[in-house]
């Protein structure tokens, strides 16, 4: 399949931006990515891609750079999944996770907005708007509830779009994605906090992993997945925000079981508690309802949980052992 379609995709150095844009290619899409300008790049995730795609200088705090950026490639689709990610961090800088997630979504609407409304923009929600959660399952039209700056920053960025799509006629999508990791996880994140540990302790690296809420579930899912889904959102007649889940939720400790027994260890010999990785305010069961991705978009996860953490330890093994330790 051929398209002459352009593409232009914030976040791009990210785990969601490195399979989105390997996704893009795949179907022929001149894929553009917005970069920070950094003193020293952040590309490994698309250093295999970097031949085939074009880097534009541009922030979220910057509306002139985002405006340039979106002239310079003239998008048909526009994915914004830049974003502050790590939901501890944002405790850390409230108001930098407010400028980027919330406000930095309306400069890219914005540039949008002024540089061709065509252009079929879609925002990467999150189910940490849920936080304290109102009914379980989580679906589309369960009320939002956020438990830190994180989540609060991204009801934020949900509603601008809601609201530029219903006053300005913009083709606006939100995916509200429940977690999704994979090998290019970052290392910060429990998934791959975990499995990095696990390969490190088979390794004789290192002997103990320390984390916080054993007790949280969370619904787990293969980014390669997910990204699909925020391409087929864009495919539609008609711009509508989904939920992409796995309709499953997973304990951190069911986690920690698994990838430990994938490696052949015992997890009671070499797992710890450290209060450090408590957060403030605890979201306790986050699961997602996809009828409707699966309905409308024809979307379904092909990766199941115990194959997302067998993969993830399988790569931090093989990375580890070909002596690559940073991650």
């Amino acid at each position: 399949m051929t398209t002459s379609k352009r593409a232009l995709i914030t976040g791009i150095t990210g785990q969601d931006g490195s399979y989105l844009a390997e996704l893009l290619l795949e179907k022929g899409y001149e894929v553009f990515g917005v970069v920070r300008r950094l003193s020293a790049p952040n590309v490994w995730r698309i250093q295999h891609l970097l031949p085939r795609i074009t880097l534009l200088q541009a922030d979220l705090l910057d509306q002139l750079s985002l405006i340039k950026a979106v002239e310079r490639s003239q998008p048909h689709e526009f994915y914004n999944l830049a974003a502050m990610s790590f939901v501890p961090a944002s405790w850390d800088q409230p108001m930098l996770t407010g400028e980027y997630n919330a406000q930095g979504v309306t400069r890219a609407l914005e540039a949008v907005r002024s540089v061709n409304p065509k252009i079929r923009f879609y925002q990467a929600s999150s189910s940490e708007m849920y936080g304290r959660v109102r009914e379980v399952p989580q679906t589309e039209m369960t009320p939002f509830y956020p438990r830190s700056p994180y989540g609060v920053s991204k009801v934020f960025g949900h509603y601008i779009t809601v609201n530029y799509r219903e006053s300005y006629d913009l083709f606006a999508c939100s995916g509200i994605l429940f977690n999704h990791e994979s090998p290019r996880r970052g290392i910060e994140f429990v998934t791959r906090k975990v499995t990095d540990g696990v390969a490190r302790i088979k390794l004789g690296l290192t002997d103990k992993l320390m984390l916080g809420n054993r007790d949280a579930a969370r619904d787990w899912g293969f980014s390669g997945d997910y990204v699909k889904a925020m391409w087929l959102m864009l495919q539609r007649d008609a711009p509508d925000d989904y939920v992409v889940a796995t309709g499953e939720a997973h304990t951190v400790q069911e986690l920690v079981e698994v990838a430990f027994a994938h490696a052949g260890l015992d997890w009671q010999k070499h797992v710890g508690v450290d209060p450090r990785f408590l957060r403030p305010a605890e979201v306790d069961h986050l699961i997602g309802d996809p009828a409707k991705a699966k309905k409308e978009l024809g979307w379904v996860p092909s990766v199941d949980f115990k194959g997302l953490v067998h993969m993830m330890v399988d790569a931090d093994l093989a990375r580890l052992e070909s002596g690559q330790l940073i991650a």
